[in-house]
């Protein structure tokens, strides 16, 4: 029986030190909190866009001759 609670008392130990998932954890919170922002900021980021898109094919004739 104390084996088994020597095993188990490892186990823990080195589980309890593991921080694998930790970073899991953070990427899928960033994510999260990336997405929120293209979903709340999407109108402006388009018009932004689209803005600079047309100033570029403007411009492009000056630039080709």
């Amino acid at each position: 029986m104390k084996e088994i609670y020597d095993r188990f008392r490892c186990r823990c130990i080195v589980l309890g030190k593991d921080n694998s998932g930790v970073a899991a954890v953070e990427i899928i919170l960033i994510l999260v909190v990336l997405i929120g922002l293209v979903i709340i900021f999407k109108t402006q980021a388009v018009s932004l866009v689209t803005k600079i898109w047309n100033t570029i094919t403007e411009n492009a004739s000056t630039v080709t001759g």
